[in-house]
This record gives C-alpha cells, sequence and structure tokens, in this order.
C-alpha cells in the first residue's frame, strides 16, 4: 500500500515538474493566457489589422471604436490587441507594422489565439492606375506578391510564365545594364484545406467574394474630400470594389516601375502588407478583405510625393468605409 502511495506522489511530482518546464517553454505567460480565454468567452470577433500610427491615429478618431470595459486590451509580442465593439459588432484590432513580415506574423497570431470570425486589412496605399484619384478608396479582389522574384544574370534569357522586367529597356540613353532582368515567382500557398506538407504555385490570392459583395453596397459612400478648409483634392473619392492589388516589401516611389506594375499585372494599388495578410487568413480557412485609402502616385506624380500631405485623409476615408462594412456585416457571412 505504502508503494503504491509511493507511486502516486511520484508520478504528481513527475506531472507537476513536466507542466512547469512546459510553462517556461510557452511563447505566452499564465496571465495573458487566462487573459485571452476570457476575452473569447465573449467572441466571436471581427479581427481588424491596420499598419502604421497615421492610419491608428486616423481609426480612433472617426470614433466608432468602444473599448471593452473589463477585457480592453492584450499586450502580446509587443503588440497591443485592443478589444471592443464597432456599432453591434465585437471586434479586435491590432496595429501590425510594416512590411510582409510583420503582417503575417500579427495575422496568424490574431488567428491562433482568439475566436475571430475573419480579418479586416486596413490602410493607405499607392496608386498605380491612372483612371483612379489620391483619396478614393479601393478594395481589391485579388492580390499578388511582387517581390518573389529571381535577379538573373544579364545574359540569361527570359523565360518566365507570369512576367518579367529586363532593366534594360529603361536605360537612358539604351544600352547595357549590369543590373539586367529579373523573372517574377509564384508564391508556395500551403492551405488549412490542401494536403499536408504540400503547397502548390499562386500568384493571384482572391480575397473573400461574400464579403466583396457586402462591399459593394457601400458604393456611394461619402469620403472627404477636404484636409482643412484651404486643403481639398480636385475631385470628390470614390469607392472601387474589385480590382487588384500588388504587394512587395519595396515602397513604390518611381514612375517607370509603377507603370510596369499596372502593364503587366493591371493592379491599381501597391503597398508592402496586404498580400502577406490576404495569404495568411486564406491559409488558415478564414475570410478576409482589404480596405486602402490611396494617398499618392507611387512615383507617378510630378514633384513631391502627395503622402505626406493626404496621407491621413486616405486612412480616414479607408477607416469611414472599414466602420460602414463593419455595420453591414452578419457575423454568419463567411
Amino acid at each position: 500500500m505504502a508503494a503504491k502511495r509511493f507511486a502516486a506522489c511520484f508520478l504528481r511530482l513527475v506531472l507537476i515538474s513536466l507542466l512547469v518546464a512546459y510553462s517556461f517553454s510557452l511563447p505566452l505567460n499564465w496571465r495573458s493566457l487566462n487573459l485571452i480565454k476570457k476575452v473569447n468567452r465573449e467572441g466571436p470577433y471581427i479581427g481588424l489589422i491596420t499598419v502604421f500610427p497615421p492610419e491608428e491615429t486616423a481609426f480612433f478618431q472617426i470614433g466608432a471604436f468602444k473599448p471593452n470595459q473589463k477585457h480592453p486590451f492584450v499586450d502580446l509580442s509587443g503588440r497591443r490587441f485592443l478589444v471592443g465593439k464597432i456599432h453591434d459588432k465585437k471586434v479586435v484590432y491590432v496595429r501590425c507594422g510594416v512590411g510582409m513580415m510583420n503582417a503575417a506574423a500579427a495575422t496568424q497570431q490574431m488567428l491562433d489565439l482568439f475566436d475571430i470570425l475573419g480579418i479586416v486589412h486596413f490602410g493607405i496605399a499607392g496608386n498605380a492606375n491612372n483612371s483612379l484619384s489620391i483619396g478614393d478608396v479601393t478594395i481589391p479582389q485579388q492580390f499578388s506578391h511582387t517581390g518573389i522574384w529571381d535577379w538573373l544574370n544579364s545574359n540569361r534569357s527570359l523565360n518566365y510564365d507570369e512576367a518579367s522586367l529586363d532593366f534594360k529597356r529603361y536605360n537612358v540613353p539604351r544600352g547595357d545594364n549590369l543590373l539586367g532582368h529579373i523573372g517574377f515567382r509564384y508564391e508556395q500557398f500551403f492551405s488549412e484545406y490542401g494536403k499536408a506538407n504540400t503547397a502548390r504555385r499562386l500568384f493571384w490570392a482572391n480575397t473573400t467574394r461574400q464579403w466583396l459583395q457586402v462591399a459593394a453596397n457601400l458604393k456611394g459612400i461619402k469620403l472627404n474630400q477636404c484636409l482643412n478648409s484651404s486643403v481639398c483634392l480636385p475631385q470628390k473619392p470614390q469607392l472601387v470594389v474589385g480590382l487588384r492589388g500588388s504587394t512587395a516589401n519595396i515602397f513604390v516611389d518611381n514612375a517607370a516601375y509603377r507603370d510596369f506594375l499596372f502593364q503587366t499585372f493591371r493592379v491599381s494599388s501597391v503597398d508592402m502588407e496586404s498580400s502577406a495578410v490576404v495569404m495568411t487568413s486564406l491559409s488558415n480557412g478564414f475570410p478576409v478583405i482589404v480596405i486602402r485609402g490611396l494617398s499618392d502616385l507611387a512615383g507617378g506624380q510630378s514633384g513631391h510625393n502627395s503622402i505626406d500631405t493626404f496621407g491621413s485623409l486616405a486612412a480616414i476615408n479607408a477607416c469611414k468605409v472599414v466602420v460602414q462594412f463593419i455595420k453591414q456585416l452578419h457575423h454568419d457571412t463567411r
């Protein structure tokens, strides 16, 4: 009998030791985990992800977000996830940081830890389409990662199916260019609904069709035309749904490259995060939509880039569309 009690006590000690060791190996502390459990009991939530402080300022300036009184935020891995409501919809909001790595990491963390219905990603973007204007808001139906490519030997022939860029075409005057040319690659896409450990080739990632249909009903929404009484856009901004966008870890402020992106891929907006958010959401099987206000011409302007002047207006317009989209979105719309 004593031997059995000793064995039972020893087993308990071993289990406790393993639990303590496991707790130290966790990337999150117990307090954060317990807080997330409490937050999730009140879910599910719509996940909101923006990028950098001016967009966040615009989001709070709209005044639609109401923080949760009991659990207003959770701090994770250096980011603050805010918990609250917009109208009657429960939301979790985070500012991910600039670039695709930050965007993917924050999206994955949100999907892993919170009870999320889907992701609404928003912010500002460069305009690559001359038929659109600064201040317009675009909700693309497709995104490509245009920053994944091979930098080729200048003597190598181009045989890429999707697209290629020959720098020699842009010589002034024309001549040799040792930068050679680049060939654009497909993304390797792993999916919750695919075969395990097997990627498929993907160049265009589609945002969620049902959410795009909800967004299409917002056309005609009144967007801001003026920053103040003396600084206004020449035309009323509009909401455009269903075009294409591109993402790369590149801030595009170059007229030739802007023209190449539009002529080759027919993208209307360029940014540094959206494709990563879309790919991560789709890989995990969650709905996703992207709402971006056009802040500049991505190098198509003459003179100074307009992002410093109209970036805040573009961000406000994007946030206005986000708030109305969430208002119209049903929790069972997936």
